[in-house]
């Protein structure tokens, strides 16, 4: 079977190129659409981040106060203790305050996360739903279900805590730079002279750090997507022995996603040490200036009108020594979270490119509505190329006239399924036209159009559920009466009434309990069942025996009766009683007619029957 897209290529530009955020504040405006719908939430989370981090800050100054009023040795020893209970009491309610307020915060953040998350999955997979058969075709499994999971989660990270992480430093880092100004104005000064070159080393590794993590994503989506398509074709790697082979090209590609990973979490990790390492410099330089000032202050060398900007009490020491450790605190968090949001942003671009993929039309009320087909298809010097690169079908014209069975006859890659492709409108026509019943298929809705057609196609797919759901697929409407007569038709019925729970049974794992041949069976029912006047049969029995291809084309007279029938098969003598058989090679019809007509022509058909050459 020719392919349905582009050939694969380089294994890079089929999982996509390298992502990284390119423009945060536009990815950041999106992301905050999704929050819209909770931003009472969010405005109540804020609140509590607000009080959780005023709280910290009053309860670490409460200690001035208990610690002054230990040192008073102008108050007797009950005095100072009932001081110290008070203050103590005193902090541990505004310690209270600030644990509930976290409580709160937390909880309520937790609820906007997974909301938010719930709106950009639901509108990643109705996007997917809407982008056309070629998206499928040029892009990896495995890098589309990446966006879905490892993206998406990264986003819920970044949501779940890192937001009011930074919050939470920020109104940290403020309250603090205010208190230690009210504290001691020269050890203010002192502890800010570090801060622009700790903010210079936090915006340099940061800025790795994003470059990284984008290629972090890419590499993780192209490991995921060949894992995918390697467990999914597990059996051909088997037969064929690729075993070798596969473990050396994902060797190679996890190589890669080892490297960038060493990268991105080298950049991550030394954020915080190289952080932590200029923090306990500050704060040891800003104790050593501090003890001197309270030392001079309590010998009276300041204090009482000389240098009082300076003066130091015990307590202030305390204070401001805590304050000083405090103030690289929030930094230290407001840079480590800086790593969680490049990544998160990364995925939310490659979220965001998904969602901005052109979609496929299939709704437009200036388009052709059909409500009865009679399935009379006509392609009229049509010629098409999956790329420009590449014509695929050069000027093809054919016709069936309603209940017609058209038969398609030719080597893998003459355009067989191309022609579907185009009549299912997967793809549109370069130039020339396709009608059905005298319309345009490009004046009809897409969806309007694929109503009326039916299809049974070489690779089967069924979805978790019972038989009698999945051959419902065809037509959700259907009774169950008819859902047996559409299994009975396709020569169904007698296996899946031997099943435990007959057409109960429930199936998993893409039927995996079924034979291939049962598959195909159901998904023949499946199109039974359907009421579409167009029927389209892509090597519809390649995967049943021949025993079984018999019942089958019995099933199938009945099936195709007053439908007109595309017919796509390398069994010749599956289409002997076509009403027209086309034999393409190389994207053009080289032969037309009946089954007699074609062998008395003694050309490729005749070949082809007779054993005399074989199908590529």
């Amino acid at each position: 079977m020719p392919p349905m897209g582009p050939p694969g290529g380089n294994r890079n530009a089929r999982f996509g190129e390298k992502t990284k955020p390119k423009d945060m504040s536009k990815a950041i405006k999106r992301l905050l659409r999704y929050v819209d719908k909770d931003k009472n939430k969010v405005f109540l989370s804020i609140f509590c981040v607000i009080v959780s981090a005023g709280a910290n800050l009053a309860g670490t100054y409460m200690l001035r106060p208990i610690i002054n009023n230990l040192g008073d040795t102008s108050l007797d020893a009950s005095a100072r203790i009932q001081g110290l209970i008070l203050g103590l009491i005193l902090m541990g309610l505004i310690y209270l305050t600030g644990v509930c307020a976290t409580f709160i915060q937390t909880q309520t953040m937790i609820k906007v996360s997974q909301n938010t998350l719930k709106r950009i999955r639901d509108d990643l997979f109705s996007k997917l739903q809407k982008l056309s058969v070629r998206y499928y075709d040029t892009n990896s499994t495995g890098d589309i279900m990446s966006r879905f999971t490892n993206d998406v989660d990264n986003i819920g990270l970044m949501f779940d805590s890192t937001i009011l992480q930074m919050v939470s430093g920020v109104i940290t880092l403020v309250g603090t730079v205010v208190l230690m100004f009210i504290t001691n104005v020269p050890l203010a000064c002192v502890t800010l002279l570090l801060t622009p070159i700790m903010a210079k080393v936090g915006a340099t590794i940061a800025s790795h750090t994003r470059k990284y993590f984008g290629e972090q994503q890419t590499a993780l989506g192209e490991v995921n997507g060949y894992i995918e398509e390697t467990i999914t074709g597990q059996k051909v790697v088997k037969v064929f022995n690729h075993e070798s082979k596969v473990r050396e090209e994902f060797g190679s590609l996890n190589e890669r996603l080892r490297k960038v990973q060493i990268k991105a979490n080298f950049m991550g990790g030394i954020m915080g040490p190289c952080m932590n390492a200029m923090s306990q410099v500050s704060y040891t330089v800003t104790s050593f200036i501090g003890s001197v000032f309270a030392l001079m202050t309590r010998i009276g060398r300041i204090g009482s009108g000389t240098l009082d900007f300076a003066a130091l009490d015990l307590g202030g020491l305390v204070l401001f020594v805590n304050y000083s450790k405090q103030f690289s605190r929030p930094i230290n968090e407001i840079s480590n979270q800086l790593n969680v949001i490049m990544s998160a942003l990364a995925g939310a671009e490659r979220v965001f490119k998904v969602m901005d993929e052109e979609p496929e039309a299939l709704h437009d009320s200036n388009k052709v509505m059909l409500n009865d087909i009679k399935g009379d298809v006509e392609i009229k010097n049509v010629t098409f190329g999956y790329t420009p690169e590449k014509t695929i079908l050069k000027n093809i014209s054919m016709y069936a006239h309603p209940g017609q069975k058209i038969a398609l006859v030719g080597s893998t890659g003459a355009g067989k399924t191309t022609i579907i492709n185009l009549i299912t409108r997967f793809y549109d026509v370069n130039s020339g036209e396709i009608t059905i019943d005298g319309n345009n298929l490009n004046d009809i809705e897409r969806d309007n159009l694929r109503e009326h057609i039916a299809m049974v196609l070489q690779d089967t797919h069924l979805f978790t559920g019972t038989v009698m759901e999945n051959i419902r697929y065809g037509r959700l409407d259907a009774t169950d009466a008819e859902v047996r007569a559409a299994a009975i038709t396709s020569c169904a019925h007698s296996f899946i009434k031997n099943m435990p729970d007959g057409y109960d049974t429930m199936l998993t794992g893409d039927g995996a309990n079924l034979s291939q041949g049962q598959r195909q069976l159901l998904n023949i029912a499946r199109a039974a069942l359907s009421k579409a006047p167009i029927l389209i049969l892509d090597e519809a029995t390649s995967s049943v025996d021949t025993k079984t291809e018999q019942q089958i084309n019995k099933g199938m007279d009945a099936l195709m009766e007053n439908r007109t029938t595309f017919v796509i098969a390398h069994r010749l003598s599956t289409i002997r009683n076509s009403d027209a058989i086309m034999v393409l090679e190389h994207g053009e019809i080289i032969e037309r007619g009946t089954h007699e007509e074609l062998l008395a022509m003694k050309g490729r058909y005749y070949e082809l029957y007779t054993g005399i050459k074989e199908l590529d």
